[in-house]
């Protein structure tokens, strides 16, 4: 059934696009500083970065899932090993704060949709959690390129509803993601949702 797998993957990935993180210092510090259009423009970058991701990893994932089922089961652990990693560090290690994301000095508009798209085009971190996350979501019958591009538009479509209400409530929503207190709580609370999903991962049997 593929409508609980979307509603899950649509849960978990609404908790990680609210965590505090570069694209999200990127849209904050934008909509202060350079105003909410530019803001906005480099959130939508960000998105459609997360799109080029998808379509990278649909067709290379679905390409390599098809030819072996020891390739699977493999990725399988190795995405399950990742984010078992990335669990750990989290909650061992929260960050008390997100810090500030850098500023280009953009001459247009344009620029901050350039600037967004290539803050997640040129990180093989997004490929690399893509490969790692989306997997466990894709059902055993499902087509699996085009589930994945689907569940990466959704990550994709519920970041730009998160950059907007950033960009709409820019000051007082940077008040709170500043608190030490709630960064680290959101680094722990993200942190358990990645052993969990690690363990239904490595558990998993097609």
């Amino acid at each position: 059934m593929l409508w609980p797998s979307l509603l899950a993957f649509t849960a978990a990935a609404a908790l990680l696009t609210v965590t505090p993180g570069l694209d999200t210092a990127l849209v904050l510090r934008t909509a202060a500083v350079e105003g909410p259009r530019r803001a906005l423009l480099a959130g939508v970058g960000i998105c459609l970065g997360c799109l080029g991701w998808g379509l990278i990893v649909a067709f290379g994932l679905g390409a390599l899932l098809a030819a072996s089922e020891l390739a699977y089961t493999a990725l399988r652990y190795v995405g399950a090993a990742y984010l078992v990693w990335l669990g750990v560090q989290l909650l061992l290690r929260p960050r008390a704060e997100f810090g500030d994301a850098p500023s280009p000095a953009a001459a247009s508009p344009s620029a901050w949709l350039r600037r967004g798209f290539l803050t997640n085009m040129l990180n093989p971190k997004v490929g690399i959690f893509y490969v790692s996350f989306l997997p466990q979501f894709i059902p055993a019958h499902a087509n699996v390129a085009a589930t994945t591009f689907l569940l990466a538009a959704i990550h994709a479509g519920l970041g730009l509803a998160w950059f907007l209400l950033l960009v709409l409530a820019t000051r007082p929503l940077a008040r709170v993601l500043k608190r030490p207190a709630l960064v680290r709580g959101l680094d722990r609370l993200t942190g358990t949702v990645f052993l969990l999903f690690a363990a239904r991962l490595a558990l998993d049997r097609r």
